[in-house]
């Protein structure tokens, strides 16, 4: 199961989390694990380049692509491979909606869309949808009124 997908700005300010399957008073917890793990090992680090750590038994995959870091949590059979799998669906539909590596602000200009698209990829922690041109198709099939 995919427990966690956040994504934060360079800052580590929160921008986009869901969890799945996380006690609510876990929560806090593994918000400020994951920014203080990016803070300490994404200083430098090229767009798109994979990290991987280990914690409580758990998978972590992270990233940084453009001004923002993606980092998605998981367990069982969502180990480092499958992650990286999800994390690169992510990574390259951000780009495809922003139409280059994001900055903050053109990531929060298109966060309506960022957010249908995360929706489409990961649904109740199980990755949905890997192909862009399906994933492009569901989000037009969304009335604007839902964002």
């Amino acid at each position: 199961m995919l427990l966690a997908l956040l994504i934060s700005n360079s800052v580590g300010n929160i921008l986009v989390e869901r969890y799945h399957g996380v006690p609510t008073e876990e929560r806090l917890h593994w918000r400020s694990f994951l920014v203080k793990l990016g803070t300490d090992n994404l200083k430098g680090a090229k767009n798109e380049e994979l990290f991987v750590a280990s914690h409580k038994s758990v998978y972590i995959v992270y990233t940084v692509l453009g001004d923002v870091s993606v980092y998605v949590v998981g367990k069982d059979e969502y180990d480092e491979l499958a992650l990286a799998e999800v994390i690169f669906v992510i990574t390259s539909t951000i780009k495809d909606v922003c139409t280059k590596p994001p900055t903050e602000r053109l990531f929060l200009d298109k966060y309506g869309k960022i957010c249908l698209c995360l929706d489409e990829i990961v649904w109740t922690g199980i990755l949905e949808n890997t192909d862009k041109d399906r994933i492009k198709r569901l989000i037009r099939l969304k009335p604007p009124a839902e964002f």
